[in-house]
């Protein structure tokens, strides 16, 4: 901090966060150095603003068919500046110009999952979050693009076949089946036999 004239007892403290407790100490020096600092003052919270600093890592996606699941890192307690703290979701299907908005009232929060029979399989959206309290509405992030989950696969796999490699084990091929848009990539297949 400046060094304040010593005929001054007061001053303005600036550059303050929003909604923080604060406790100060005033500290009078001279040519000789600086003598013992005062006892600390009494708690004080600043006033509340807007929060102005938006969720980062927006991300998402798998869930379930008909699921859209958006992700995000929590903003940290000394940046929510205020009370009633809590998350704007938006999110459109990529090409569209409407905007859906959801609010997320929980501090801690980090992850939104919206559910609509409509929502095709592996489709893209455009999604922001953003951020307010009791003051408004903060600052949005990005657009980030995620996509709603998988649907199941929709065809068996075809060509099986198998080849008796020994008395007890018998080896099983077949040919994979493709990816598809809208049921994504294949995890795993499970072999049965009877």
């Amino acid at each position: 901090p400046e060094v304040i004239s010593g005929r001054t007892h007061q001053a303005t403290v600036v550059d303050l966060s929003p909604w923080v407790e604060y406790e100060f100490r005033v500290v009078a020096s001279n040519s000789v150095g600086m003598g013992e600092p005062s006892s600390p003052s009494a708690l004080l919270r600043t006033r509340a603003a807007v929060p102005v600093v938006a969720p980062t890592n927006i991300s998402g996606g798998g869930g379930s068919r008909s699921e859209l699941v958006i992700t995000w890192e929590p903003v940290s307690e000394e940046l929510q500046n205020g009370e009633g703290f809590g998350y704007i979701i938006m999110f459109r299907p990529l090409g569209s110009t409407t905007w859906t908005k959801a609010v997320v009232a929980s501090v801690e929060s980090s992850k939104y999952v919206y559910r609509n029979e409509s929502i095709t399989p592996l489709s893209p959206f455009e999604v922001k979050v953003g951020v307010y309290n009791n003051e408004g509405e903060g600052t949005l992030s990005s657009i980030s693009i995620i996509y709603s989950g998988e649907d199941e696969p929709q065809m068996a796999p075809a060509g099986a076949s198998a080849l008796s490699v020994s008395a007890a084990a018998v080896e099983v091929s077949w040919l994979p089946i493709p990816w598809n848009r809208h049921t994504g990539r294949v995890l795993g297949y499970e072999v049965r036999g009877w």
